[in-house]
């Protein structure tokens, strides 16, 4: 017994030592990340100072700039006015010859010096002339705009007239027309029956074949298709139906395509 009680107080201070020691590492450890916060936090540059002063700019959006509108003019474009002159005319210049330049009551662009109630005796002159002892103007002047017209000039306006003759009307052919299986063999000019196969004969084979035919305008078939029926007697069906003819179905006065059913009755004997 005082073997076993010196044993268990071994395994005591055993156990003191070992708690002691796990208690000593947690707190130095506590301690260590303790320090490490309080230095990283001492450590740390928040940098308020960069973000309170400095801007970055992300997006960048040009101003908008009012549309510029085209210079209106202030003043109307001059019109040049032909006016009758009463001048002789003499077929030796070119030119209109002129003792005093006045210019024709007209033209706002040229304003008279002076103003009076009587009209001055010498005609008045637009365009190129050029001044001499007499006033004449030459053949050209008294030919031309005629009539005090702004946009005339001395060619007469020629009309042409298109000969070309104009494209044939397109025709519209008219969409198939289906009939009922009794108008079309009301129609019937020639209607052959088909020959019996002699595999069908063989195995008993009977019954009804329908053949769905199109005829064109003439009244001829151009297609046949078997549509029901025994297959052993589809065929003789068939070539039957191609060789049918009927008289052709007019539609407004205009043929037109027809699509029906043939029935064949094949019945042995």
């Amino acid at each position: 017994m005082f073997a076993n009680l010196i044993e268990s107080d071994s395994h005591t201070r055993e156990f003191k030592r070992r708690s002691s020691f796990f208690l000593a590492t947690v707190a130095a450890y506590a301690m260590i990340l303790f320090a490490a916060g309080i230095a990283s936090i001492y450590a740390y540059d928040a940098r308020l100072e960069a973000q309170t002063n400095g801007l970055e700019v992300l997006n960048w959006i040009p101003p908008v700039m009012p549309a510029a509108h085209p210079p209106q003019e202030t003043h109307p474009p001059s019109v040049r006015r032909s006016v009758p002159s009463n001048a002789p005319v003499d077929r030796n210049i070119d030119v209109p010859i002129r003792t005093v330049a006045i210019a024709s009551t007209n033209d706002p662009t040229r304003v008279p010096e002076n103003v009076g109630t009587k009209a001055p005796d010498v005609p008045p002159v637009t365009g190129q002339f050029r001044l001499g002892d007499r006033n004449v103007d030459p053949p050209a002047v008294a030919s031309s705009n005629s009539g005090n017209c702004i946009t005339c000039n001395e060619t007469s306006p020629v009309v042409k007239v298109d000969t070309t003759p104009p494209p044939p009307p397109t025709t519209v052919k008219p969409p198939t027309q289906r009939v009922t299986s009794v108008v079309l063999a009301s129609k019937a000019i020639s209607l052959p029956q088909p020959p019996y196969p002699y595999m069908a004969k063989q195995v008993h084979a009977q019954g009804s074949v329908n053949v769905q035919i199109l005829v064109d305008e003439l009244g001829k078939v151009i297609s046949a298709q078997a549509v029901s029926g025994n297959p052993l007697l589809t065929l003789a069906a068939k070539e039957a139906a191609m060789r049918a003819r009927f008289t052709p179905t007019l539609l407004n006065g205009q043929a037109v395509k027809v699509q029906g059913v043939i029935t064949y009755n094949f019945v042995l004997q």
